[in-house]
């Protein structure tokens, strides 16, 4: 499948046609061949927005992860508690994505790592005014993924029941370590768990340094609109399209 928005609906198509049906981590036992479709958010929202504007179009429902402790977005802010909210309107569900690397005096130490994900649910519920209860790793140890933390209340997506017993499939690194289009055609494994970074899907299909390079270049844009929006007469200064011309 390509990396695009088109190759992401072709990919929601084929589980259609071989009878999977989309679920989430609280009702998959109602359906006997599931798919859960997840989103990890590690570096831009407004991706993940346009994501969930495409699954909204097409009638899907989908889990989104968020971090909290992003270098690249503050989920406190304004402008991402406007995306966040439109997500959840559309009738997708938004969780934690923890970054074990994030506490690094805390790292492998699973009743360490178990309060600080307790915490961030409890802090990402404060701010979406909605309990949250669902949680993903980013970047764990090994013994943290071998810990198989369980939380009273909420649901892990690396539990042994989604990592292990359901098939799990991942567009990490824009890359596919198995091919996602045969394991669904095979009829072999009647739960997937299908984790996708809605960083990599665009309009037009790039290459990973297409993708990074945009991402990069792209910051001087954002960055010029946010000291627009906190500053009088930036373009005096600075005009907007100088930005063009590096």
């Amino acid at each position: 499948m390509t990396f695009t928005y088109d190759g992401y609906i072709e990919l929601i198509n084929l589980l259609k046609e071989n009878r999977y049906q989309i679920g989430n981590y609280h009702d998959w036992e109602e359906y006997d061949r599931c798919v859960i479709l997840r989103h990890d958010v590690d570096n831009d929202l407004q991706k993940a927005l346009e994501m969930a504007e495409l699954e909204y179009r097409n009638g899907i429902r989908s889990t989104y992860f968020v971090l909290l402790t992003s270098n690249f977005y503050n989920l406190y802010s304004h402008k991402s508690r406007k995306i966040l909210s439109k997500v959840q309107d559309m009738g997708h569900t938004i969780g934690i994505h923890f970054d074990e690397m994030a506490y690094p005096a805390d790292s492998g130490n699973a009743n360490r790592i178990e309060l600080d994900i307790q915490r961030e649910l409890d802090i990402l519920s404060e701010i979406l005014g909605k309990k949250v209860i669902d949680f993903s790793y980013h970047r764990p140890t090994k013994e943290i993924l071998d810990a198989d933390i369980s939380i009273t209340g909420a649901v892990n997506a690396y539990g042994t029941q989604f990592f292990r017993e359901f098939k799990y499939l991942s567009d990490s690194r824009m890359h596919w370590r198995e091919s996602v289009d045969t394991i669904i055609q095979s009829a072999v494994f009647p739960r997937l768990q299908i984790l996708t970074h809605p960083f990599w899907y665009h309009k037009e299909e790039l290459d990973i340094r297409g993708v990074l390079w945009n991402f990069i270049n792209n910051a001087r844009i954002d960055r010029y609109q946010n000291i627009d929006e906190n500053m009088r007469d930036l373009s005096k200064i600075i005009k907007s399209e100088e930005l063009y011309k590096v």
